[in-house]
């Protein structure tokens, strides 16, 4: 299932080089031809990740 704009979701550690998994909010969803699925997140520090789907889990 494709996550959309508003919806919650955590962020891998592996994406992140931070200790633990950080929620946020999905602020874009774009289809790259070289990436394939790419969404980028907003948590409440205001800080924004973004990287391929594999890296994201809903919450």
């Amino acid at each position: 299932m494709e996550p959309k704009i508003g919806d919650r979701m955590k962020v891998s550690p592996q994406l992140t080089a931070q200790p633990d998994w950080i929620d946020g909010e999905v602020i874009d969803v774009e289809h790259n031809p070289f990436m394939g699925l790419v969404i980028s997140i907003k948590d409440k520090l205001g800080r924004i990740f973004f990287g391929q789907s594999r890296f994201f889990v809903a919450l």
